[in-house]
């Protein structure tokens, strides 16, 4: 068993009753480092920049007068820390704040826990993390509406695939006369957790700019082996991200976003980028202030 799988395997596939009161200690952080390694990523000398983004549909907590109070946490952290955060365990942790009092009012209450929770995750995951809660009435903001679902460019009652393991080798590369903007969608990713072994379902974003056209055709074969993947979110994204980017020249433009579909409460958006790229959708997505998806999976 890969080090990795030991410690996030702390809570995954076992049975847990959590705690009924506020408890930092059931938080536990993976370790980025062996996964990168794999696939031939220098955490020192990282080929992306780019955030992993969450959402928490169902963090509740009570004030003093046990009031309850409930929303929806949005969290976000770079990609240059060491760990991430294994979601069963921030489910659980988040939960133990279900039957905890803070605060006089609904306000205080709520700026109390964000302090408590960015401090406890800064501590654990040794980088800068960031909290907020959305409010009830918050507008859902529409995002990545100008890419184009990657069938529409194949005939799939012609195509035939047979690779369910992460498979680069099946991408391949046109070139192209001239520099192009290409946003591509993909709304079948699954891959599955790499402890649990359960399925993961999400949607992926690609843009890139290049004077190289990526085969449709190879991208949505290579997409689709990751069905019989076991890997964390953050990982597919990096490991898709870091196989187009090998394929680009130095100087091209690449995006990868994955939404993930919620899984006990909580979705996970990772994002990474090369060179300085900047749109409203990432900005939008990034933005501790705005619920920003897309589809009806998120």
């Amino acid at each position: 068993m890969l080090k990795t799988d030991k410690i996030a395997g702390t809570h995954l596939g076992k049975k847990s009753n959590g705690s009924q009161s506020y408890d930092p200690s059931l938080l536990v952080a993976v370790p980025r480092e062996e996964n990168r390694r794999l696939y031939n990523i220098d955490s020192s000398n990282l080929p992306f920049d780019g955030w992993d983004v969450w959402h928490c549909y169902e963090f509740s907590v009570l004030t003093k007068s046990n009031i309850p109070v409930t929303r929806v946490l949005k969290l976000r952290y770079k990609v240059n820390s060491p760990s991430i955060i294994e979601s069963k365990s921030l489910k659980l942790y988040l939960n133990s704040f279900n039957m905890s009092c803070f605060g006089e009012t609904k306000i205080e209450c709520l700026e109390i826990c964000k302090s408590i929770i960015e401090k406890d995750l800064n501590e654990k995951l040794s980088t800068n993390v960031e909290a907020n809660f959305l409010e009830p009435n918050i507008n859902k903001i529409e995002i990545f509406n100008n890419f184009i679902d990657i069938a529409n460019f194949i005939e799939e009652d012609k195509l035939t695939i047979d690779e369910f393991k992460e498979s680069p080798g099946l991408l391949k590369v046109i070139k192209n006369n001239k520099t192009c903007s290409n946003y591509l969608k993909f709304d079948s990713l699954r891959s599955n957790c790499r402890v649990t072994h359960q399925p993961d379902f999400g949607d992926v974003f690609i843009y890139y700019k290049s004077t190289k056209i990526i085969d449709y055709a190879s991208l949505l074969k290579y997409l689709v082996s990751f069905r019989s993947e076991y890997h964390f979110h953050e990982e597919c994204c990096e490991m898709i991200f870091k196989r187009i980017n090998d394929l680009l020249d130095e100087n091209d433009e690449l995006m990868v976003c994955a939404l993930y579909t919620r899984r006990g409460g909580i979705d996970i958006s990772p994002v990474r980028w090369n060179k300085n790229i900047s749109t409203n959708d990432l900005q939008n997505l990034i933005d501790l202030n705005k619920f920003a998806r897309c589809g009806i999976k998120q």
